[in-house]
């Protein structure tokens, strides 16, 4: 079951601990490369901002954004401000986010994110946590995958498993850290096995599964290693 009480606790502490990573900076460190191609420190601080705003819009039942267009221009638009101003927005716009999520709702509601994909609504504040973890990672000011909660680690392997699992262009493939396991991709018709098995790290495992990393240091055996769509 699903606490998103407990989530909203963990996306306030998540978006404390990248304000106090941030404030470090000065506004030349925010105009440099992130670790996402094309974009600057100040796309993702940018985006972290919008998409809090955007998933304020779905727990009160708007569109969680107005179009594709849109979303874009308002991140290029935003990318380029000084250090003050992007924290200010990031730290205002998590506290809209969490006003939301403490207002009394029906949390088994489904509810409707971008391109058509609807989830509960107690849902959303793990997916809020998640832009804060990976996007805190993707700056590129010290903290790594290996960093984030096991908590969080674990959850988020298994949501992007289940996310592939019966996906048509990804090959079936069995996923361990040596403790713990997933299945994800989608078995051919008729086919016997699990198809590959792929080891490695929670950190390295994560990576992967979310095109952080190229899965070089997993170990695979039964086949090459399944390529996966962008998220």
């Amino acid at each position: 079951m699903i606490d998103h009480a407990h989530d909203l606790e963990t996306v306030r502490e998540a978006t404390d601990r990248l304000l106090s990573a941030v404030a470090a900076l000065d506004n030349a460190s925010v105009a440099q490369p992130s670790r996402l191609p094309g974009w600057s420190r100040g796309h993702v601080l940018a985006h972290l901002a919008r998409n809090a705003d955007a998933l304020v819009n779905v727990l009160e039942g708007r569109p969680m954004y107005a179009d594709a267009r849109v979303r874009d221009t308002d991140i290029e638009r935003d990318a380029p401000r000084p250090l003050d101003v992007q924290l200010a927005d990031v730290r205002e716009s998590a506290a809209r986010f969490q006003a939301a999520g403490d207002v009394p709702a029906d949390w088994s509601r489904t509810v409707e994110l971008r391109n058509g994909v609807v989830d509960a609504a107690a849902r959303v504040p793990f997916r809020r946590w998640v832009e804060v973890e990976l996007h805190h990672v993707d700056l590129g000011i010290g903290r790594e995958l290996e960093d984030l909660p096991e908590e969080f680690t674990e959850r988020e392997i298994a949501f992007l498993a289940e996310r592939f699992e019966g996906h048509p262009e990804v090959a079936p493939a069995h996923l361990s850290d040596g403790t713990r396991a997933w299945r994800t991709g989608r078995k051919a018709e008729g086919s016997e096995g699990p198809g590959v098995t792929v080891t490695g790290t929670p950190a390295d495992l994560l990576g992967w599964l979310s095109g952080r990393r190229d899965g070089s240091a997993l170990t695979v055996d039964g086949g090459p290693l399944p390529a996966l769509p962008p998220l």
